[in-house]
């Protein structure tokens, strides 16, 4: 499946801060990709190489927390036949009217039945690490997703807000996990309209960096799984300081002694107008199929 935006959808993303589709990815892809990450929360490291942040563990951790390991596609080539896909990236660049986009992260992201909410955030309230300092995201569903799954909730016209350059309390299981937004929203003397990212398997949506997102606990009897793309413009480069920040500890060990590019090799470019692409990207994802 190859996603081709319309100008009407490009529209409405500018408008409301997020964009929701269906068939993103087909069934195969969606049960193959449950089955990875079963493996991944097993610790099953297909290439060898560890992702950068494992936060849960079959055995090890909480069962009760939302699971979730940052930049799998460096572990699973299942992984990143998806999250490497051309098509996502150029999308990702449409709507955030960049040059190009490059991987910054993904997320694998299980939550079984009762477990806890992640609380409401603004992901480019993470990002001092880089600049500029801009993110977009597609979430996609690997099972059939409803408001009592604790599916995504967006707020609509959010990424208009007052942006926090600094994140604000709990991001797993806070003790109401919608304060910090509704605080927000009180500041910005707006009501918060939630949507929620009701979809079938394959489905997705894209938001803005600026879009206030979070999710409640899993009220249902299945398992909520999803896999999640999060891409930075092509042209975005290290900023100095960036082992200040909270996030430099982590992606910070990808920074050049003596300069602030950003290497393809952990961040690759997916699409970049002009045609390019890192070489390399068919050979990781065609290793899924092989």
């Amino acid at each position: 499946m190859t996603l081709r935006l319309t100008n009407d959808q490009i529209d409405r993303f500018n408008t409301e801060g997020f964009l929701i589709v269906e068939g993103l990815v087909d069934q195969k892809t969606a049960v193959q990709l449950r089955e990875r990450f079963d493996r991944l929360f097993q610790g099953d490291f297909h290439t060898g190489i560890k992702p950068d942040e494992v936060n849960w563990q079959e055995a090890k951790s909480d069962p009760h927390l939302t699971r979730q390991i940052c930049n799998a596609w460096k572990a699973d080539p299942w992984v990143g036949a998806t999250v490497l896909r051309e098509d996502l990236g150029r999308a990702i660049a449409q709507l955030g009217s960049w040059p190009g986009t490059r991987i910054a992260q993904d997320n694998i992201i299980s939550k079984p039945p009762d477990a806890r909410a992640i609380g409401y955030h603004q992901d480019n309230a993470y990002l001092g690490w880089y600049t500029p300092r801009e993110m977009l995201t597609c979430w996609i569903a690997l099972d059939d997703v409803s408001k009592e799954s604790g599916t995504l909730e967006l707020i609509t016209g959010s990424h208009r807000w007052r942006r926090q350059h600094n994140p604000e309390g709990e991001f797993h299981d806070p003790p109401d996990y919608r304060q910090i937004m509704e605080q927000a929203a009180d500041a910005e003397k707006q009501d918060a309209k939630v949507t929620y990212v009701e979809v079938p398997s394959g489905g997705a949506s894209f938001h803005h960096g600026w879009t206030w997102h979070g999710s409640g606990m899993n009220e249902s009897t299945t398992e909520r799984r999803a896999l999640v793309l999060h891409g930075m413009p092509s042209n975005a480069q290290f900023v100095p300081n960036h082992l200040r920040s909270g996030t430099g500890p982590v992606y910070g060990r990808y920074k050049h002694l003596n300069d602030c590019e950003i290497d393809e090799n952990y961040f690759p470019i997916l699409w970049q107008q002009g045609g390019y692409r890192t070489p390399g990207l068919e050979a990781i994802m065609s290793a899924a199929t092989g």
